[in-house]
C-alpha cells in the first residue's frame, strides 16, 4: 500500500512526464492530501525503460501500455486502498475520510497525539476538497 505524508495513496491511470518525455496510459499514485503523484512501483521498472527508450530514440511521446486489462488494475489495487477507475472523485474521498476516522479512533486509543494532529489535518484537507467537490457538482446542476 503507497502512503505519502500519512494519508494512503490512490491508484489511476494517466500521463506523467519524465524529463521532456509524456509518457501516457501510466498507473499512477495520486496523495489526496499533499497532491504528490508518483508511478506506480508494479510498473516503475518498466516506465523507466520506455522513458530510457524514448530519449535514445529522440521521441517525444509515448504509451506505456497499449490496453490496460481488469486483471492489471487487480494487480495495481493491491498496492493501495482505492482505485479510481472512474472520473468521480467523491467516493474515493469519502473512502479516505473514512478511513482517516478510524485510524483517528486508533490514535486515541494510543494515546498518540502527535498522529492524531497529523490525521486531524489529513480529514480537514479531505473535507474541504469533498465539499468543492459537492459545490462543483451542485453548480452544474
Amino acid at each position: 500500500m503507497g502512503y505519502c505524508c500519512g494519508a494512503s495513496m490512490i491508484g489511476f491511470i494517466g500521463s506523467y512526464r519524465q524529463q521532456s518525455i509524456m509518457v501516457h496510459q501510466v498507473p499512477l499514485m495520486f496523495c489526496p492530501v499533499c497532491h504528490s503523484i508518483e508511478v506506480h512501483p508494479a510498473v516503475k521498472e518498466e516506465f523507466d525503460l520506455v522513458v530510457e527508450y524514448a530519449q535514445e530514440d529522440r521521441v517525444r511521446e509515448v504509451t506505456l501500455r497499449e490496453t490496460i486489462t481488469p486483471e492489471m488494475i487487480a494487480e495495481w489495487k493491491e498496492a493501495g486502498i482505492s482505485f479510481q477507475e472512474t472520473d468521480d472523485l467523491e467516493p474515493i474521498l469519502r473512502e479516505q475520510i473514512d478511513h482517516s476516522l478510524d485510524l483517528l479512533r486508533v490514535s486515541k486509543v494510543l494515546n498518540d497525539k502527535e498522529w492524531g494532529e497529523e490525521l486531524k489535518h489529513r480529514l480537514s484537507v479531505l473535507t474541504t476538497q469533498l465539499k468543492k467537490l459537492e459545490q462543483q457538482k451542485e453548480e452544474s446542476r
